[in-house]
């Protein structure tokens, strides 16, 4: 089926997106280039951070719309597009890395592991990679993101493990937190742009896919623990070694208001962004309850992610070509693909704008955009999340995007095995 005319701006796009996909599979090369040429380090380290890759293509796109189509067509995609996403994870990020709720998390995910009849260390990384990505089905994947990447950075991380069982624990938490937001309707980005227009809610999300995706949210987090047992004895930790006193329940508890108040009003950015302005103020005003908190980080995801709105945006000339007519099963392997090299949000909601679609393939899409979520760090939302917080117990502070891939590849089969046997 041949491709509908595309306008030159639209081609220039999707050029200008393909080699910002090769980008980000390049960020070790800047990287090392910035040893080779000090004089320019500055500018191959920036080139060289994944969270500014989309950023800087997308202002090149828009210096191309400048050109091409003048200031008022330039201004109108911008304005036209909807940046409610970085936004929220932006806020909800920086939210649950507060040192209340990160604290709160921990003490429950100590209380379980002392009912599992394993050694703690061994009980605590399986948590972080089974329980943790599926509550992020009732506090956002951003949140369980950056939840479960800061206790695996502070507790194995941080304790000098070999890359191997790096890259192989990074592969599954992005997996994992992929599949694990799908036993509700709004937890997961590919997902929430699907729901309400295919009316899609909780039951139908457990019925479906959420019971799937807890099958093999367990099976990679078991077989990936049993594989490095030796390692993780050897070398994790599971307690902090801080001296600080316990934490007040009334302030955790606020925190998590604050975090609730936030994933409830998830597509109301007036709400949400009030709430974290309250929230900035009530930190600032007990000090001694909190650690720094990750601003910076989160504003370069944010950054990350609107650039994908922005390059994104213009890419339903062939993405939404190429899903049309597609056999069920087919599709669903499409779909894995394309999820690689796009963001799966952005390829369920070019699915949701073809009328007329069986059931089938609504499944196959979005089966298909969550599996293939943990493959590379545009595939899903909270990817650039993990690795913010994550890269920096890397060698030279940067992962390889090839690296990830592979090691993301195992636990992918068997999300594959479970949406589509099961």
């Amino acid at each position: 089926m041949a491709l509908p005319a595309a306008t030159l701006p639209e081609i220039l796009a999707a050029a200008i997106f393909a080699v910002a996909v090769i980008h980000t599979f390049s960020t070790r090369f800047f990287a090392h280039l910035a040893h080779l040429q000090p004089r320019h380090a500055g500018l191959w380290h920036l080139l060289g951070e994944v969270e500014v890759v989309f950023g800087f293509w997308a202002f090149v796109l828009v210096a191309s719309l400048f050109w091409l189509s003048g200031q008022d067509a330039a201004v109108g995609y911008l304005e036209g597009r909807n940046f409610t996403e970085p936004m929220f994870v932006f806020v909800v990020m920086v939210i649950a890395a507060s040192r209340p709720i990160v604290t709160t998390v921990i003490n429950v995910v100590r209380l379980l592991a002392a009912l599992i009849p394993v050694r703690k260390v061994l009980a605590v990384y399986f948590l972080c990679l089974a329980v943790v990505p599926l509550l992020g089905s009732v506090i956002t994947e951003p949140a369980a993101m950056t939840l479960a990447a800061l206790m695996l950075r502070d507790r194995y991380f941080s304790q000098g493990l070999s890359n191997r069982l790096k890259y192989a624990t990074l592969g599954m938490l992005f997996v994992n937190v992929s599949i694990g937001g799908t036993l509700t309707h709004f937890a997961a980005p590919p997902v929430l742009m699907v729901a309400a227009k295919w009316q899609w809610d909780t039951p139908f999300m457990i019925a479906h896919f959420g019971w799937k995706a807890a099958v093999a949210v367990f099976v990679n987090a078991l077989v990936l623990t049993w594989l490095f047992r030796r390692e993780l004895i050897t070398k994790g930790s599971t307690d902090e070694a801080t001296g600080r006193a316990p934490m007040p329940l009334t302030m955790a508890g606020v925190h998590l208001a604050f975090l609730f108040g936030v994933v409830v009003f998830a597509h109301h950015p007036v709400v949400f962004m009030g709430l974290f302005l309250f929230f900035l103020g009530f930190t600032e005003a007990y000090k001694a309850h909190q650690d720094r908190l990750i601003l910076r980080e989160g504003l370069l995801v944010a950054f990350f992610l609107a650039g994908l709105v922005v390059l994104g945006g213009m890419q339903q000339w062939w993405l939404q070509q190429a899903l049309v007519g597609v056999e069920p099963t087919l599709l669903y392997f499409l779909a894995t693909a394309l999820t690689a090299v796009t963001d799966n949000a952005a390829l369920t909601y070019l699915a949701s704008l073809v009328e007329g679609v069986s059931p089938e393939f609504k499944y196959a899409i979005v089966a298909g955009a969550v599996t293939g979520g943990g493959l590379t760090f545009i595939a899903n939302a909270p990817n650039p999340a993990g690795v913010a917080i994550l890269k920096s117990s890397f060698d030279d502070e940067s992962i390889s995007p090839m690296g990830l891939f592979l090691a993301a590849l195992p636990p992918t089969c068997v999300a594959i095995v479970a949406f589509q046997l099961l």
